[in-house]
């Protein structure tokens, strides 16, 4: 009887020392992956951070020029030069009463 109650343990404690070693071997398998998944998504996001660093820059950009194109004195030369307008003058001002 003690025979088999010590064949009958030893066997219980080889299958839970595989079932730890499988556990331990699953858990080392997950870190290697959520690590290797974590550097991935770190250098998509290096990525994504550069690629809005520059669009920012060439959004100032574009407003810069915007702001260029968009001054008084160029309005005035384009509307002078090209558009043949000129500021109106009192003499030229006809005023209507109602």
């Amino acid at each position: 009887m003690l025979t088999i109650l010590i064949r009958f343990l030893g066997d219980k404690f080889k299958l839970t020392i595989f079932v730890l070693v499988m556990a331990s071997l699953a858990s080392a398998v997950s870190v290697v992956y959520s690590k290797h998944q974590n550097r991935l998504l770190f250098v998509e996001l290096e990525s994504l951070n550069k690629e809005r660093d520059q669009m920012n820059v060439e959004w100032g950009q574009l407003q810069l020029e915007q702001s260029t194109w968009a001054t008084d004195s160029r309005i005035e030369k384009i509307a002078t030069e090209k558009l043949h307008m000129r500021n109106a003058n009192y003499e030229n001002t006809v005023i209507i009463k109602l």
